[in-house]
């Protein structure tokens, strides 16, 4: 249906606009806490909201056995490795910079959708990739071809990366047997588990220490509930509609929206590579799209006529 494909390509657009702001926001709250805290706190209030959510509407859904092991996996490479490679690279990197390498995501998953799910790679994902690479590679590097980046914020940026990778093919598991608001629920309290004993040793004595300020809280506020609630809840809804492939290509997204946010937001300033990369990008993401988007309106003229002959 032409509305239902409507609504999961608007769902994966709004996922990664909120992603894509979450580095901003992130910028902002690492002005008062460490890495892990931020991570744990907005994990914590996101499960605590979602949780009250789901018992207020008696939609609580329980893990099944056998599923528990894909739970405890999924929420070990996102959030938990996932946070710590983004999160400790976005404080060597700028906002945009971090965005850009998170935005190579769609460059490894059709190989593990492939190998792990046998998802088919077609021509109009590879072509959209190349083009929204091609944009990533101005926006990464200065005119004299040097890295626009600390070397070690690119692979700590590169461990989030292939974490994601993980996450993206596990989720295809058991997306379609819990919510999506089941699965971000105990994904993200399991994550705030393994991030609990990170908190404690290191970062508590100085989290007592900071007085949270209204812009601090607005910035965890919305890092829980837009990034680390509704973004992953329309992420997993634009993956049961249109494949672990296809939804990730999407992520090619999030630097065009973190640069944009950036520079109203933090004054990070733009270049004309800048600019050309974004527009390379938003190619890719469009080309990538094309075959689906071409076979839905074939399919829906053909409809049509057929309707009319009836």
């Amino acid at each position: 249906m032409p509305n239902q494909t409507f609504k999961v390509y608007l769902f994966a657009v709004v996922s990664m606009l909120f992603w894509g702001l979450s580095f901003v926001w992130f910028k902002i709250a690492i002005k008062w806490y460490e890495p892990i805290t931020i991570i744990f706190l907005r994990l914590l209030i996101s499960g605590a909201l979602l949780m009250t959510f789901m018992l207020l509407t008696r939609t609580r859904q329980t893990i099944k056995r056998e599923h528990l092991k894909y739970f405890l996996l999924l929420s070990f490479t996102q959030p938990f490795c996932y946070f710590l490679g983004e999160s400790f690279g976005l404080k060597l990197v700028t906002p945009t910079i971090a965005s850009v390498i998170i935005a190579t995501i769609p460059l490894f998953s059709p190989f593990a959708a492939y190998y792990m799910v046998r998802e088919r790679v077609t021509k109009a994902v590879v072509i959209g990739i190349l083009f929204s690479f091609a944009g990533i590679m101005l926006m990464l590097f200065n005119p004299d071809l040097s890295l626009n980046a600390a070397p070690a914020g690119v692979l700590l940026l590169f461990v989030a990366v292939f974490a994601a990778v993980a996450y993206s093919v596990i989720i295809r598991k058991i997306s379609h047997e819990y919510k999506p608001v089941t699965i971000i629920t105990y994904q993200n309290l399991i994550g705030a588990l393994y991030f609990l004993p990170l908190f404690l040793i290191f970062d508590f004595q100085h989290f007592i220490t900071v007085t949270p300020t209204r812009e601090l809280v607005m910035a965890l506020l919305q890092l829980a509930v837009f990034a680390s609630t509704l973004a992953y809840i329309f992420y997993i809804i634009a993956i049961k509609g249109i494949g672990v492939i296809k939804a990730n290509v999407f992520a090619n997204l999030i630097p065009v929206f973190t640069g944009i946010f950036s520079f109203f937001i933090l004054g990070e300033q733009f270049t004309a590579l800048k600019i050309a990369g974004m527009i390379l990008v938003l190619l890719g993401v469009v080309v990538s799209q094309s075959q689906k988007l071409g076979r839905s309106i074939g399919k829906n003229r053909r409809n049509q006529v057929v309707e009319s002959q009836v």
